[in-house]
């Protein structure tokens, strides 16, 4: 608390994020979903030839050569494509451009009952009404729960974090319909990893009320450069570019502009990552439920594991930490039951199982 910040912040909770560990200490780092492996070797080849004096002038404001590399990729027109700071600020602006707040509207933001939790932070933050929907058994998201309850918006993870569940394209299709009134935020952030691969991208040309959120952080390598975009309807992208103009013009760097279009349009060495970490997490989940973990099937490029019974997540958590081993544990509501844990390269899967396979023989012998 402090006598020089306003009442809002006063009674912010912001978003937590991941631990990130100091530079030169030995981890593994299973707990913030970075991807295991290095961006697109021409990433480097870009970095190389660039002409640090363009570095003098502002970036276009709406992406230029990184918006036309995602239109070509999805099949859409560059005017259906915003570019923002990472996939967070993207969202943060949809919350802002297309939700009521509170004094506007009585409706509120429909979201699951357990989703990305910079949801319920936007919603404090701007002051918008929300509902949570429950999930049903093992996390399962039904879209009729979505139909016939008055809202001013929708927002659905998919797959949904921490969960790692996804949902059908039929199933969003419904919840578009259902509310055609109703801009429906579909953060696609690890669709990447779903096998089979569906986008709602798709759905584009019969639901103008559908915005698809992406980030390059997860499949691209890119966590450290700070790109995610949206995919809408040009109505709903000119609403997002009114949102950044009215606070800022220039929210993606000449730099990382140039650099995640390279990555984008390297789409051999995409489909190898994803292949190789889709690879690495069914691995992943057979060596778990050997252990006698149960989880969902994922769909993302981690895992929502409940350890065995007798052993607390927390607990469990805690041991791995002290192993070295960086995992992520909710302690709230029925998430403290889980570990949600990134897949990282094969040697860092056969750590962790390890690891686990110790820690559990461990607290059953106790």
């Amino acid at each position: 608390m402090s006598k020089y910040w306003n009442k809002k912040i006063n009674e912010a909770e912001p978003y937590v994020a991941g631990e990130q560990p100091k530079a030169g200490v030995k981890i593994i780092k299973l707990n913030t979903n970075e991807n295991p492996y290095a961006p697109s070797p021409k990433v480097a080849e870009s970095l190389a030839q660039f002409d640090i004096s363009e570095l003098r002038l502002y970036p276009n404001t709406d992406g230029g050569e990184l918006v036309q590399a995602i239109a070509d990729r999805e099949g859409v027109k560059p005017t259906q494509v915003f570019c923002g700071n990472g996939s967070d600020e993207v969202l943060a602006l949809c919350f802002q451009a297309f939700f009521e707040k509170e004094g506007n509207t009585d409706l509120p933001v429909l979201t699951p009952e357990f989703s990305y939790s910079f949801y319920p932070v936007y919603e404090s933050f701007y002051d918008i009404r929300a509902k949570k929907i429950p999930l049903r058994e093992d996390f399962r998201l039904d879209a009729s729960d979505y139909a016939g309850v008055p809202n001013c918006g929708i927002a659905i993870a998919n797959p949904n974090a921490p969960t790692s569940r996804a949902i059908s394209l039929d199933d969003i299709a419904f919840i578009c319909k259902s509310n055609p009134d109703s801009v429906v935020i579909i953060d696609e952030a690890y669709a990447y990893f779903a096998e089979p691969y569906e986008t709602a991208v798709s759905l584009l040309p019969e639901f103008p009320n559908l915005c698809v959120v992406r980030t390059t952080s997860k499949s691209y390598s890119l966590a450290g450069l700070r790109i995610g975009y949206a995919i809408a309807s040009e109505e709903l992208i000119e609403g997002l570019k009114r949102a950044r103009d009215s606070f800022n013009s220039y929210p993606t760097d000449r730099l990382a502009q140039k650099i995640a279009a390279v990555a984008i349009r390297d789409e051999e060495y995409h489909k190898k990552c994803r292949e190789r970490l889709i690879a690495t997490r069914k691995y992943t989940e057979d060596a778990l439920r050997a252990l006698g973990f149960t989880m969902p099937e994922s769909a993302a490029n981690f895992v929502f594991a409940k350890p065995p019974k007798g052993v607390p997540a927390g607990l469990l958590y805690k041991k791995l930490r002290e192993k070295g081993i960086l995992v992520r544990y909710f302690d709230k509501d029925v998430l403290r039951d889980y570990l949600r844990i990134t897949i990282g390269t094969d040697e860092e899967m056969r750590a962790l199982a390890e690891a686990c396979t110790e820690e559990i023989k461990n607290v059953q012998n106790s």
